[in-house]
């Protein structure tokens, strides 16, 4: 007996603190301007997705000590931008990308609460560390967290949040006009929590949400990341979109449920996805070539060398061959605030690898940038596209996919009207939304029904 088909689940990420995003095309709008937040929010609702996800930087890149501005430079605060897309939507769910290192649990606690209240059930937390004292540096404790606590204090951290959130069970608001009385139960919202990271005791001022808590996304790939998303996550972020290295994380990840007594079917895996659409799968293919060298300059080219150099190339023609001279393996680096630079633990290994593929291929700095660097996941017809993205969710590679349009905010709307009808009509996603809350659209359950069933019992 064959298996029953899986049901895809899709997102939109809203780019712009990275180099997906082709900033410079004339399609492209505002990365500030809340017209862009509601465009592509309205797009994805219009095409039945689960939820938008918002991404997070907390202070501005440097390179060189000047600020990075070949992605885009900054955005609005990420809870004032998804309490008005509340506003504009009905169902679509609303994650957010929120430090677990430089905030507080009663604050972050506080602001999801509101958040869920505010969308009628739609709000979703992306809990992330910061790896690097740089960006620790606008805070008051710049920097203070050794690397190998971050994990330890983002798990007491949400811990502590779970315990904010359950402080009110949801029925203890009574508002008899009558009698005058307000609260049914006048110990609601207390809370004491004492731990490694936070000694905390008050009361907890943000009614039960109607979701309970926000749905938790996670989105480390470190083994401490994959471990503790098996513990307390309802969902990964991931970034391996292609067949086979999906195939490898969906199946680790997965593995690890059991010992934290979860199913498979309560931790879903959602990687990244770009995607280049065309009338013929070979003209898609020609206009993804066009694409990554929008995305990819020569300005771009010398400064994603310097990632693994960690020297300066601006006198570098990016036309022209790879620099003879090896890269600096000093501590400081060139390049502040950017993941990326993690990616090549042995720069000298890298340099020579590239030099090699270089001088192959006739390879100049920026094609080999170009052809080292991230391609489009998902390029073809409609159909191919439609019909790939099937097959990965059918083979265990993903659950779903959270879409990374090159475009803002433009760029998700061919999708929407071109593939998602195809995924439709063979049976793979919804034609309408089910559900009010994004735990609905997710089918995870509400966390109260475990209580509920105890309580039953």
């Amino acid at each position: 007996m064959s298996k029953p088909l899986k049901q895809i689940h899709l997102a939109a990420h809203f780019p712009g603190v990275n180099n997906t995003t082709v900033w410079s095309d004339p399609q492209a709008g505002s990365h500030i301007e809340f017209s862009s937040f509601a465009h592509l929010a309205r797009t994805a609702e219009r095409a039945k997705f689960d939820f938008l996800f918002l991404a997070e930087g907390l202070r501005l890149r440097e390179q060189g000590g000047q600020i990075y501005d070949l992605d885009v430079v900054g955005r609005p605060d990420t809870f004032t931008v998804l309490a008005a897309l509340a506003a504009v939507t009905d169902r679509l769910g609303l994650t957010g990308t929120i430090n677990s290192t430089f905030n507080e649990p009663y604050e972050v606690a506080r602001q999801f609460a509101s958040l869920d209240h505010l969308s009628a059930g739609r709000a979703a937390w992306n809990v992330v560390t910061s790896w690097d004292a740089f960006t620790g540096e606008n805070f008051r404790r710049g920097g203070f967290l050794p690397q190998g606590e971050r994990y330890s204090r983002a798990q007491e951290f949400l811990a502590t949040a779970h315990e904010l959130f359950d402080s009110w069970q949801g029925d203890e608001i009574l508002a008899d006009q009558a009698t005058g009385t307000f609260l049914r139960d006048a110990k609601a919202g207390s809370f004491v929590h004492t731990g490694q990271h936070f000694d905390i005791h008050g009361r907890f001022n943000v009614p039960r949400s109607p979701q309970g808590r926000p749905v938790i996304f996670q989105a480390g790939d470190s083994e401490e990341g994959r471990e503790f998303a098996a513990a307390e996550a309802d969902a990964i972020f991931s970034r391996h979109a292609q067949l086979d290295q999906g195939q490898a994380f969906y199946r680790d990840v997965k593995s690890r449920l059991a010992k934290y007594g979860r199913r498979a079917d309560q931790l879903l895996i959602l990687p990244a996805a770009t995607f280049v659409l065309g009338d013929t799968d070979a003209q898609a293919e020609e206009a993804a070539k066009e694409v990554r060298r929008q995305q990819v300059s020569g300005a771009t080219a010398l400064k994603h060398l310097e990632f693994v150099w960690n020297r300066d190339l601006s006198a570098y023609d990016p036309e022209g061959p790879l620099p003879e001279i090896d890269p600096d393996v000093s501590a400081d680096h060139i390049s502040r605030g950017r993941a990326q630079v993690r990616m090549y633990r042995d720069p000298l290994a890298t340099a020579r690898e590239w030099r090699e593929l270089a001088e192959a291929n006739k390879w100049s700095i920026r094609d080999l940038v170009i052809e080292t660097g991230n391609r489009q996941n998902f390029v073809g017809t409609p159909e191919t596209v439609a019909r790939t993205i099937n097959e990965y969710v059918q083979a265990d590679a993903a659950d779903g996919f959270i879409l990374v349009p090159h475009i803002t905010p433009g760029g998700l709307d061919d999708f929407a009207d071109q593939v998602v009808p195809l995924l439709q009509e063979q049976g793979v996603f919804r034609a309408d939304y089910e559900g009010t809350t994004l735990r609905d659209h997710l089918g995870l359950a509400h966390p109260d029904a475990a209580r509920d069933t105890r309580a039953a019992s």
